[in-house]
């Protein structure tokens, strides 16, 4: 592949600035010859990356959301190869994260959150799972001392080279990791935000895409990514109860998970919250040296409130609940007497879970 340098020409766009670059190539900014619209340009320096180059072409040019960033221009069999998208003038949500740290204002998380939830719906109803949302795969038309004012629309997501299409598995040909499990099954993605169900290299579904959606909200509201299972209040006070709950969905087993990304979307939405609800919280997270003097799950654990069950409204705001649900994924309300933890970690779990899901802990055997 040759060298490309500021000045060259990719079709009918003169390459200003490379704004990307790894393993798979290289990122340009580059405007077009006469009309000086901007555009950015992939361009794979390796010949291994090109079918790679042509399938994400091809999948995100299927994708029409306001959401998602556009695919304009495709050519597998130019010299170079290239991939012309949309050019977002703004920074990655991974730079607004590092300049708040953990003060990122939570209004401007939530609508970010719904962004990327609505590029999402959008794609998985398309028949496309990413596989590899994290803050460098999320792109802001907006300056970093204006996320105050973000809007929904102002969210990009980008980077569905690891997207799976129709069957397909999509290699990543942009910054991600990858490994092999040892039954020689391929991963792709970034592990840091995987599923778990992704980092065994089992079946995916949608669901993954969730999970890691989860693991980016807990990001924007603390500055960091979930030490264990504790909800982000746990770490930043001012964040709402809602917001515990939604987080405490994503970021579970799968059967656990919102049931898409519509479903998350809907629980995203502050609740008008009455304030005889708000003293249903969560229960504080307890020191580390009282996890082992408790018992994993209580010997008897009172029925849930009335409304927990299945197909049933919480009493409070009327938010649909599903069996074994603790709390009330719309006002946070709790819905059983006592919380189950685990002693090994401190993780919410299961009344009828086995085993701990975050730290595989027996929950059965009750600590002597």
């Amino acid at each position: 592949m040759p060298t490309l340098r500021e000045g060259d020409r990719i079709n009918n766009y003169l390459l200003e600035a490379r704004v990307g670059a790894g393993s798979f190539g290289e990122v340009w900014r580059a405007r077009h010859h006469v009309f000086g619209d901007k555009v950015a340009i992939k361009i794979p320096t390796d010949v291994t990356f090109v079918r790679n180059l042509q399938r994400e072409g091809v999948t995100v040019h299927g994708l029409r959301h306001p959401n998602i960033v556009r695919a304009l221009d495709l050519d597998p069999y130019a010299d170079p190869p290239y991939l012309i998208m949309e050019y977002v003038d703004g920074p990655s949500l991974r730079a607004a994260i590092d300049a708040f740290r953990a003060s990122f204002p939570i209004p401007a998380a939530v609508v970010i959150a719904r962004g990327i939830l609505h590029a999402l719906a959008a794609a998985h109803e398309a028949g496309v799972i990413h596989r590899d949302i994290k803050p460098e795969n999320i792109l802001l038309s907006v300056a970093v001392d204006a996320l105050a004012d973000i809007s929904e629309q102002a969210v990009k997501v980008t980077d569905f080279g690891l997207g799976r299409a129709g069957g397909a598995t999509m290699k990543s040909i942009m910054q991600s990791g990858s490994m092999e499990t040892g039954e020689g099954r391929s991963i792709a993605g970034t592990v840091a935000y995987m599923s778990p169900e992704q980092r065994e290299g089992g079946a995916l579904d949608a669901r993954c895409d969730l999970y890691s959606c989860g693991i980016v909200l807990f990001e924007m509201l603390t500055g960091e990514r979930p030490p264990g299972s504790d909800a982000p209040s746990a770490l930043r006070r001012d964040v709402p109860t809602y917001l515990d709950v939604v987080f405490q969905r994503c970021y579970t087993r799968l059967d656990r998970r919102f049931r898409d990304a519509r479903e998350m979307l809907d629980a995203l939405r502050a609740p008008e919250v009455p304030p005889a609800a708000r003293s249903y919280a969560a229960p504080p997270v307890p020191p580390r040296s009282e996890w082992t003097d408790a018992p994993s799950v209580p010997p008897s654990v009172p029925p849930p409130l009335p409304g927990a069950g299945e197909a049933s409204l919480c009493p409070d705001c009327g938010t649909r609940l599903e069996r074994g649900d603790q709390f009330c994924v719309g006002c946070g309300r709790q819905l059983v007497a006592a919380v189950p933890r685990c002693t090994a970690c401190g993780a919410y779990v299961n009344v009828n879970d086995r085993f701990c899901i975050f730290c595989g802990n027996d929950l059965r055997v009750l600590s002597r």
